[in-house]
Parts: C-alpha cells; sequence; structure tokens
C-alpha cells in the first residue's frame, strides 16, 4: 500500500470511528446537540440558577426553564445549587449532578426551612487510607469528633468538603470514606486528590474515571448565603504511575470565568483544591487572573500533611492538616499539628475559622516544650494555626514578658515520633517538617511557671502553661 492511500484510509477509519463514537455517546441528544430541562421547587420554576456540563453555563429564565448545549468531551450536567436550597445529595454525599443519558433533564429544589446567610463548613484534607486499619482508625476517631463538633456548631445549615486524598491508590475503600460520610450525617463535597487517581489507563483525561463513579464531576460550584463554592482539579496525571504535578487545565478555568459571571464581585468565593494553589500549582497566576475583581477570596487545599496559611495576591490560602495527621502513625502531621479538620462559620460575606485537632478541645490551639540548656532553659510554641494578625505572648512566673520570637524550626514531638529511618513504625518516611509556625524564648532556670498566650486574628485567646 503506498503511503498517499495509507494515509487516505487511515484518515477515512480515524474518521468515521470518530463520527461513531460520538453518534453513540450523544445518540440521546437533539440533533443540535442540546439538552433542556426545568428546575422546579414544589412544581414553580426557579430562576436564575445556573446549570453546566464543565464547558458551558447556564441560567434558568423566568419558568426555571434551560437549555444547555453539551461539549462533546462532557459526561455530567450539574447545577450549581442557589443560596435558599437544600443540597441533593445521596447517603449525605453530594449529588447536584446527573451522567448524561437523556435530552432532557430536570431537577428538583427543596427550600430550607431557614435562611443560609449565617451557616458553616467542615474541611476535611487527606484521610488518606490504605487499609481496614487505617479505616478503623477514622471511624474511631475522626468521624465521632466531627460529629461532636457538628453538634456544638448549633442549627445553622453546616455542610463537609473533602479536598483530596480520600484514599491512598486502594480504590476500594472508596466506600469506606462513605460510610464515613453517612454517619457524620451532612452534605459533603469532594474534590480529587493524586491518591484517589486511577493508574496505568492513560493520563490525565482517564485518571479520574473511578472517582467520577463514585463522586461525578472533579470540577464544579455551589452556593450557600452569600458564598459560592467551588471546587476545582489541581492535580495532573502525567501518564506514568504516581507522577503528577500541579496544574489546573485551561478547560476548568474557561468554565470558572463563566460561572463567575453570575457571582458577585462582594460575594465570599471559596476555592478547594488537593494540591496548594499558592507555591505547587505551577499556572496558579492563569487563576489568579480569572478572579481579578473579586475582594472577598479563601483557597482551601489539603496534601501537604501539615498546616500552613498564606497570603498572596490578597487571597488567604488555608493549607490544612491532614485527617490522618502522619499517615495514621500517631496524633500529629509531619510539622507537629494535631491530626484534624478546619471548621469555618460563615456569616454574609464575613468568615471566622480555627483548627480542630482530633480528640482536643476547640481551646487546645497551642503546644508548648521546656528544655534544659547550659545555664538556662528554652521554651519553644507550636501555633499552628497562626497567621500574620496573631500575636504570640508569654509570661514567667505570671509576669509578661512580651511577645516570643518567631523561628523556622521542627516540632520537638515530631522529631521524637519521626526522625530517623526507623521511625515512625510501618512508615518509615513521614519524618519532622520544618515549619514556620513555631515560636521561641530564652530564661533563666530558675523560673517555675511558664505560660503562653495565643491571640488569634478574631480575638480569641489560647492559653498554655508548663
Amino acid at each position: 500500500m503506498n503511503r498517499r492511500s495509507f494515509i487516505q484510509k487511515s484518515s477515512l477509519l480515524a474518521t468515521t470511528l470518530f463520527v461513531s463514537l460520538k453518534a453513540h455517546s450523544f445518540s440521546f441528544l437533539d440533533i443540535d446537540q442540546k439538552i433542556s430541562g426545568r428546575i422546579t421547587s414544589k412544581g414553580k420554576g426557579v430562576a436564575n440558577v445556573v446549570v453546566s456540563d464543565g464547558f458551558n453555563v447556564v441560567q434558568t429564565d423566568g419558568q426555571g426553564n434551560y437549555t444547555i448545549e453539551i461539549n462533546p468531551l462532557a459526561k455530567f450536567v450539574w447545577l450549581s445549587t442557589p443560596s435558599g436550597y437544600e443540597f441533593k445529595t445521596e447517603s449525605y454525599l453530594a449529588k447536584h449532578y446527573e451522567a448524561l443519558a437523556t435530552s432532557k433533564l430536570n431537577f428538583d429544589l427543596k427550600a430550607l426551612s431557614q435562611k443560609d446567610d449565617k451557616h458553616n463548613f467542615i474541611i476535611w484534607a487527606d484521610p488518606q487510607v490504605k487499609n481496614k486499619k487505617d479505616v478503623e482508625k477514622m471511624m474511631a476517631t475522626s468521624v465521632p469528633d466531627t460529629k461532636k463538633i457538628i453538634k456544638s456548631l448549633g442549627n445553622a445549615p453546616i455542610h463537609g468538603i473533602c479536598v483530596g486524598d480520600i484514599v491512598w491508590d486502594n480504590h476500594e475503600l472508596f466506600v469506606d470514606y462513605n460510610k464515613a460520610v453517612t454517619e457524620m450525617g451532612i452534605p459533603f463535597f469532594q474534590a480529587l486528590g493524586n491518591h484517589d487517581m486511577d493508574y496505568r489507563m492513560g493520563g490525565d483525561e482517564t485518571s479520574d474515571k473511578t472517582f467520577q463513579e463514585h463522586y461525578g464531576p472533579t470540577y464544579y460550584s455551589f452556593n450557600r448565603g452569600k458564598a459560592h463554592y467551588v471546587v476545582l482539579d489541581d492535580v495532573r496525571y502525567l501518564g506514568i504511575e504516581r507522577t503528577y504535578d500541579g496544574f489546573i487545565t485551561q478547560a476548568q478555568l474557561d468554565w470558572l470565568a463563566k460561572d463567575l459571571k453570575f457571582v458577585s464581585k462582594n460575594n465570599l468565593v471559596i476555592i478547594c483544591a488537593h494540591i496548594p494553589i499558592h507555591n505547587a500549582v505551577k499556572n496558579n497566576e492563569d487563576l489568579y487572573k480569572v478572579l481579578e475583581g473579586f475582594t472577598n477570596v479563601h483557597f482551601m487545599s489539603g496534601h501537604t500533611h501539615y498546616n500552613k496559611n498564606t497570603i498572596k495576591n490578597n487571597i488567604y490560602e488555608h493549607n490544612h492538616g491532614t485527617v490522618c495527621g502522619a499517615w495514621w502513625t500517631g496524633p500529629i502531621c509531619e510539622d507537629g499539628t494535631p491530626n484534624g479538620y478546619g471548621v469555618y462559620e460563615v456569616n454574609g460575606t464575613e468568615l471566622k475559622w480555627y483548627y480542630q485537632g482530633t480528640g482536643l478541645d476547640k481551646k487546645e490551639q497551642v503546644h508548648i516544650y521546656v528544655d534544659e540548656l547550659t545555664g538556662q532553659k528554652r521554651l519553644i510554641a507550636n501555633v499552628w494555626n497562626w497567621d500574620p494578625m496573631w500575636k504570640v505572648e508569654y509570661f514567667l512566673d505570671g509576669k509578661a514578658m512580651g511577645s516570643m520570637e518567631q523561628q523556622k524550626g521542627y516540632d520537638p514531638l515530631s522529631v521524637t515520633l519521626f526522625k530517623g529511618d526507623k521511625l515512625p513504625m510501618g512508615r518509615t518516611f513521614a519524618e519532622p517538617r520544618m515549619t514556620e509556625h513555631l515560636f521561641m524564648a530564652h530564661f533563666d532556670p530558675s523560673v517555675k511557671k511558664v505560660k503562653v498566650v495565643a491571640t488569634d486574628r478574631f480575638g480569641e485567646q489560647f492559653i498554655a502553661e508548663a
């Protein structure tokens, strides 16, 4: 066969195959590749609800009707649940989406029984269960602790978001995480983590197959009160097992720009993703550009197994300590932050937060260590949720000594638990992590009583004594 004939026949075969696949995939669509439907509540149409296929974004008209053109790469249609309505769930897992299977797709909304300008949410980062032993620890510690906090927050609406690494490559354990969500009893949204991806199936476009079977689209948005929430997939699989980088695809950026056209610039905007955006997403400047003009944006991330708060481009990023700590090896993350999760309180467009250590009192936000040096003692305070608006002061035998000196270093307990090639048992790759949220002071050995008072940006005081 000559080259020209081969190319022509190959081209014809490829075209036929594409048309065949396209026809099969979208055989249910109208001839113009569109889906239409109606969004209602108690039989009445709901206006101005945002509907998307991940590429195109439309709003319902005054009677709740919509028509959306479906991109050939789309797998789902979802609605950005509007403020004032309950989140649609199945066993408390968010179910705001439907897989593409019909040319007519209706959604029914149920109005909340109370206003949602005041509401709460919880961020779980990296449950990262690898086996049933890890699952048992999660169910015995993290789940009941979260339930306790949920109860303490009162009757305001509350939801949860897991920012990835739901499991640790063992996708059979998605089912166990789902049971944890059901047990906690609040709507939970999920982001994709690098350990939630499928390997050996191709490139990035196929790496989220199993995740999508459980949790639907890997990027989407929803609303509650005056807050607009966005979940992004910022993990790009590079086609080689366990090889990935932090990157937000152009398709997501284009979708987000369209999605945000329906959001007031003054609203609180919460962007959730797995890999920290401020320093580990290669094209983060593209995201910052899409967010220009929005004055109240917070990023929520995980992945690192330490806790760090960063402000960049006037955006506050909460990089959370993990539910599993240092991979379920003990009570802390690599930087000394307790295993735990973020707790957030929304009032209009105002956001307040704290870090909840698993099994700890809410007021336990500082750990201190006193050690003996030559001719003096040294005080180290680990203030894991510190940011530049905090004050960290110390008292010696009741006398105020002023602010402690901030220093980079290692949490002493993390050194004890993790340092060395034989620690921690079973998962020896965990190592002490240098952190910026340590504070230090030196004093005379004659001092009998030491106290540290850390005051957060909201004026809450947290005391540790030795």
